[in-house]
């Protein structure tokens, strides 16, 4: 898996960066519609990290978020895991629920299931894209939502992951609401021989 995702060419990441931007687009109409507000969503970068470095992405492995992590099944198996500041998230259920910005301190198992919905939304609409670019059937998994360290939450992933990959293909997402930003990150982790896959079938060639 390393020498396959890290030989990855400038044309290859480049392809996969017009995925990713048509999938963020797609997620943008979509949770704008949910929540009845214009939102804004950008793939500012695609980068390839080894999983250890994941949580310092999103300020380090004490930083408090909240994870959402769904299975990729079909004919290139993989993991996503779509990682919130808390704050960030709060200020989603807020959106969601229609409530003040600031209300929402902690979760309730109501909030947590639209925050699993959110992850739902932005899987779902990156996986279209690229099942769009490459004929792949790809489907996810019910998520699963945890709040914790970033270093937690990701420990616990790495032990599901066992030896399906060590690097992450990352797609950092930003969304914007009217003035105010939310940050989000999402992460794609290939199983070994799924990139090969996805990149054959756009049909790229290092």
């Amino acid at each position: 898996m390393s020498s396959e995702i890290l030989k990855l060419s400038a044309m290859q990441l480049d392809a996969l960066r017009e995925v990713g931007n048509v999938g963020a687009g797609n997620s943008a109409t979509a949770l704008s519609q949910i929540i009845n507000r214009k939102i804004d969503m950008t793939v500012p970068q695609v980068a390839i990290m080894p999983l250890g470095d994941v949580p310092d992405v999103v300020g380090g492995p004490d930083a408090m978020v909240v994870g959402v992590y769904l299975r990729v099944f079909g004919p290139a198996p993989s993991s996503i895991l779509f990682l919130l500041p808390r704050d960030s998230a709060f200020y989603l259920v807020d959106m969601l629920m229609g409530r003040e910005q600031g209300d929402t301190t902690s979760l309730t198992s109501m909030d947590e299931s639209a925050l699993m919905e959110i992850g739902n939304i932005l899987s779902g609409a990156y996986l279209n894209s690229l099942s769009h670019f490459t004929n792949l059937t790809l489907l996810p998994s019910i998520p699963a939502l945890a709040m914790d360290m970033a270093g937690a939450i990701l420990s616990v992933i790495l032990i599901q992951l066992g030896q399906m990959g060590d690097h992450a293909l990352v797609i950092e997402t930003e969304f914007t609401s009217d003035n105010d930003g939310v940050k989000g990150h999402f992460f794609l982790i290939p199983d070994p021989g799924s990139l090969t896959t996805i990149l054959a079938a756009i049909g790229v060639k290092g």
